[in-house]
């Protein structure tokens, strides 16, 4: 395949599956815009609350580190994608028919299960992709596309609670998009049934296992999320004090997702220049959303859910890309997952703390928040000191 062909080629590869993400984001990102206060509704505490979010993370990611290997080792990537997909975004629609809090809770972590199914294997066919265009790039331009999405969802659940007022109403508008996401994954694996063919090989350094500098930048990674509020306890802790509205949650989700894409496109630029100083930058930019959206009014809230999606961009953009530039091809299945389950891991425990810190004191929240941020730039130092570049 010549060069301009295979570049064009890569670049509708890496669109078509960032039209998979919008669709879906639309669809999970647009409930998560409502599940903290319809939790809440249901009887759910801020405890409660904060345990469902960090457990739905730990599925999440925790099945990853299964989900990588055995994508690695089967090399159905396609097949693993597609399962995923299929539990991930079947679960939100059914979410308008829970009748409490447990039935909710069960729903929102069979979603993550989903997720955690089908993201390393299609993490390992974008690397694929994206090693031609740039890591950062590619991940960068896909994570972009997932945040308009992302970014749409919230809008339409806020439309339809100032149409009707009915959380229910906008969990089962949602199967619409989630229609779209898998009508367009499966014009994907019919274009593309071979997306490893997309990387030009080059000669690899052959390792036993994974790298220091790849454990190191987990463990720095998975402060950071150990750290991040996730967003229904924020817009928990929004509806209790009445900081923001009802119909104002979402649309602040919403801006925070057009952060994150936005962030995502420009980071990805600067990562494929300068690497991991850029995740450095835009760990310390995030780190400060705690103080603004715990202890503000509308105001610094509003500016909080800013830098809280200039962080969720970096995650999902160019943390991802970092771990394709130092993994050799035949193994990125398995990095991605056990990087992802150390993630989560870390990101449960955080938010069940999170959750039980914010029952007894919000300013020990915030606390907690930065000072486990600020902890992983030393740690991201070492490993761009330890870096074994895997061609």
């Amino acid at each position: 395949m010549k060069k301009n062909n295979l570049n064009m080629t890569v670049t509708k590869f890496v669109i078509l599956l960032g039209l998979v993400s919008l669709f879906a984001d639309i669809t999970y990102e647009g409930a998560r815009s409502i599940t903290g206060p319809y939790l809440a509704l249901l009887g759910a505490s801020a405890t409660a609350v904060g345990f469902v979010a960090g457990f739905g993370e730990l599925v999440g990611y925790g099945l990853r580190l299964i989900s990588g290997y055995v994508s690695d080792k089967t090399k159905k990537y396609w097949a693993i994608t597609i399962t995923g997909y299929a539990i991930n975004l079947i679960a939100v629609p059914l979410l308008a028919l829970a009748g409490n809090w447990s039935v909710a809770a069960i729903l929102m972590i069979a979603e993550r299960t989903g997720k955690a199914i089908r993201n390393p294997s299609r993490d390992a066919m974008l690397s694929h992709a994206t090693k031609q265009m740039g890591h950062g790039w590619g991940f960068g331009l896909h994570e972009a596309m997932d945040q308009i999405g992302a970014m749409l969802g919230p809008l339409i659940v806020s439309a339809i609670l100032c149409w009707k007022g009915s959380y229910r109403t906008g969990f089962a508008v949602l199967l619409i998009p989630a229609f779209l996401a898998l009508t367009t994954l499966l014009i994907a694996r019919f274009l593309y049934p071979r997306p490893h063919d997309l990387e030009i090989k080059t000669p690899s350094l052959e390792t036993r296992g994974l790298s220091r500098s790849y454990w190191l930048y987990v463990l720095g990674v998975g402060l950071i999320a150990a750290g991040y509020a996730d967003f229904p306890l924020i817009a928990y802790h929004f509806e209790k004090f009445s900081t923001v509205s009802k119909v104002w949650i979402p649309i602040l989700y919403s801006i925070a997702m057009a952060s994150d894409a936005i962030a995502a496109l420009i980071f990805g630029r600067l990562f494929d220049r300068s690497g991991i100083p850029v995740i450095i930058m835009a760990s310390l930019i995030a780190m400060f959303f705690a103080p603004l959206v715990f202890l503000g009014g509308f105001s610094l809230a509003f500016l909080g859910m800013i830098l809280w999606g200039v962080g969720m961009g970096a995650q999902e953009s160019i943390m991802r890309a970092y771990i394709a530039g130092i993994v050799s091809s035949e193994k990125r299945g398995t990095a991605f997952g056990v990087f992802n389950a150390t993630y989560g891991l870390l990101w449960f425990l955080g938010s069940l703390i999170l959750g039980f810190m914010y029952d007894i004191s919000i300013p020990l929240v915030v606390l907690f928040s930065v000072l486990l941020q600020g902890s992983s730039i030393p740690v991201f130092l070492l490993a761009s000191g330890k870096q074994e570049k895997i061609s």
